[in-house]
């Protein structure tokens, strides 16, 4: 049953990482860390509390100064540096994210690609981030600069061990933030191993550090006055609470929440494209993401083949383990329960179980969280799985007649993440794009996750977005920084000085230029 577990050390402590060395917790709690994949022991995790986080606050203060009062271009080097480290380490931190986490072995890697694919986006900052500057009227210049903002702190869930951590991790510190960032306890191992590219890459004690913990470490993080922001991802639930206990402290937040996806198929939809992204959405990463999709609106009738069987067939033919292409198991035994219970609650109201991943015949190990992909088609508007993020491999279907049906339900879901409309139209996908209520939408993608330089984002008035802003790219260039508007006037030179003038117009039409009159 161990055979499915990468190489690896399971005695491994995680521990503080404070002015560039590792910490014990101050008050000597650890919690275990367990591999979905067998549910065994494979390290122990510091859970902190207020005193660790302020510990590693006072150092971040300190070093804000000589940080922050690097270039822009010198704090790039040290990213561009840590970088390549990362990039050369990718199958070590694969590893750890198969071990601890449990996606297979390809999307672990992807895991590691796509968070330092925003490293990459930090290190051009210094061509991204500039101010601007404008003559706004005869002898007046305005300019604006960006200021980082202190020490700021990142909050993050299990579900991208890496990728998450980097959205904002690397933005915030070439702008000139000291970074803490709060690892998720469940996959600490990851994070752990990157502490010592922090010190290889020449990142100064203090500037970039990590803090481990549950709820106590996060309350420290949110209450401590010496932090100046927050970001954080999660469940939506507890992004409303992260969101409040900061606006109620007039401190900056942007909280990620979670999600419910909805993906409509017409008609015309390109069969082969359509069937292998539908799956590869609800199913990849074990259904355990934020732009997973989770219901499939078929909208009438395609004379030449029936898309929900075609579904149905490939998902049933997906393998569980964690080589590549394979469906890894779910985070633990209380989110396995969790599943189960949407899929028995639809059953009950009537639902059809087309594909049931309840009980997997075969198991790669007898001890895991393992399930297979789900496939409902519900009767009933009203079931729970329709409305309620599951972050599982469950795809809810629903048939509707017309493309308003379609509407109507995609955007009267509270989430507001992400929607996918497949179609071999132009017409028809704009038509829908223009009309779905999410932050990210997809034409025939069916996880449209924005790459740099657009920013993540869901949308506001949702339960998918509290706070201020989208969480990386521009998104976080403003987020993590203030910008400070400067006005200049210089005496003008005396005609003595500069002899008469020729060809030089006035500003006498410009009726906005107050500066200097009464």
């Amino acid at each position: 049953p161990g055979s499915l577990l990468p190489p690896h050390n399971m005695s491994t402590t995680c521990l503080n990482w404070i002015d560039n060395k590792y910490e014990p917790p101050i008050g000597g709690e650890y919690c275990d860390v367990t591999s979905p994949m067998t549910n065994e022991v494979v390290g122990k995790c510091a859970v902190s509390g207020a005193a660790d986080v302020n510990k590693a606050v006072d150092c971040a203060t300190a070093a804000f100064p000589s940080w922050s009062s690097l270039t822009m271009k010198a704090r790039a080097a040290i990213m561009l540096k840590f970088h390549a480290l990362v990039k050369r380490d990718t199958q070590k931190l694969a590893e750890l994210i198969v071990l601890e986490n449990g996606k297979n072995m390809v999307e672990a890697v992807a895991d590691v690609a796509k968070g330092n694919e925003t490293v990459e986006y930090a290190c051009s900052l210094p061509q991204v981030a500039q101010g601007k500057n404008l003559t706004v009227s005869r002898g007046i210049d305005c300019r604006d600069t960006r200021r980082p903002l202190g020490v700021v702190a990142s909050i993050v869930p299990f579900n991208f061990p890496f990728m998450v951590p980097m959205w904002t991790s690397p933005i915030a510190l070439v702008l000139g933030n000291c970074v803490i960032v709060k690892p998720s306890e469940k996959v600490p191992l990851t994070m752990n191993a990157v502490c010592s590219l922090v010190v290889e890459a020449g990142f100064p004690p203090g500037v970039f550090q990590f803090v481990h913990g549950m709820a106590d470490c996060c309350n420290a993080i949110i209450e401590s006055p010496k932090i100046s922001a927050v970001s954080f991802v999660g469940s939506s639930p507890i992004a409303k609470i992260v969101a409040d206990k900061c606006r109620g402290l007039n401190k900056r937040v942007v909280a990620l929440g979670g999600a419910k996806n909805h993906l409509v198929a017409l008609p015309d939809a390109d069969k082969e494209g359509t069937v292998r992204d539908v799956v590869a959405s609800f199913a990849g990463a074990s259904g355990q993401r934020c732009m997973a999709a989770s219901v499939l609106l078929v909208v009438g009738e395609n004379k030449e083949y029936d898309l929900i069987s075609e579904v149905v067939e490939r998902a049933k033919n997906l393998v569980l383990g964690t080589a590549a292409g394979e469906l890894g198991p779910v985070i633990d035994a209380r989110s396995k329960d969790k599943i189960i219970g949407y899929i028995e609650d639809s059953e009950k109201s009537g639902a059809e179980i087309l594909l049931d991943g309840r009980n997997p015949a075969t198991t790669p190990t007898s001890t895991g969280n393992w399930l297979s992909p789900t496939i409902i088609l519900h009767k009933s508007k009203s079931d729970k799985a329709l409305h309620e993020e599951i972050f599982g491999p469950v795809l809810s279907i629903y048939k509707v007649n017309t493309w308003n049906e379609a509407i109507a339900i995609e955007n009267g879901n509270a989430f507001g993440n992400a929607a996918c409309i497949y179609t071999s139209k132009g017409g028809s996908a704009d038509w829908f794009t223009s009309r779905f209520r999410a932050g990210m939408l997809g034409v025939n993608v069916g996880i449209p996750v924005p790459r740099e330089p657009f920013a993540f984002g869901g949308l506001y008035g949702t339960l998918s977005k509290y706070g201020d802003g989208d969480i990386t790219s521009e998104g976080a260039i403003e987020f993590f920084t203030t910008r400070i508007k400067i006005t200049t006037r210089w005496p003008a030179p005396s005609s003595e000085e500069v002899g008469e003038e020729v060809g030089i117009g006035g500003d006498a039409n410009d009726a906005a230029n107050f500066n200097g009159k009464m």
